[in-house]
């Protein structure tokens, strides 16, 4: 996957291009970033850590660690277990949860904007060496 997203970016232009990702560090490390903020939106959508796990392609046990992780970063948990029912069972968002992945995006889009601002910034002359992905 990053090799035909470095193809793609390298054709788009021979100018320079400010990118970067936001995420925010707590006490285990990474508390949130943009791979758990969509973890949360598949369990949000699913209703199960399970099922929210294989839409990413991630084992249940990477999904789990990376869920406590935040839960236990965080003095209300982010996401709840949900016991019995007709299914048997699964999980949900807390509205901690929620306002998490508002907050996050927001932060992420504010970024972006920073990104496009400070690249205007850069010389107009400056150019990059043609890539090998730009040969191709």
């Amino acid at each position: 996957m990053h090799a035909v997203k470095k193809k793609a970016l390298g054709k788009t232009s021979n100018s320079p291009a400010l990118r970067g990702r936001i995420w925010i560090d707590g006490s285990e490390g990474t508390f949130l970033g943009h791979g758990r903020v969509v973890l949360l939106e598949r369990i949000r959508e699913y209703g199960s850590i399970t099922k929210a796990a294989k839409s990413m392609a991630m084992s249940y046990r990477h999904a789990w660690d990376l869920v406590d992780s935040m839960n236990r970063q965080t003095k209300k948990p982010f996401v709840e277990a949900v016991t019995g029912g007709k299914g048997g069972g699964g999980a949900r968002l807390t509205e901690d949860g929620e306002l998490a992945i508002l907050l996050f995006w927001k932060f992420s889009r504010d970024f972006q904007v920073f990104l496009k601002r400070e690249q205007a910034k850069l010389p107009r002359g400056l150019r990059l060496r043609k890539t090998v992905a730009d040969s191709e």
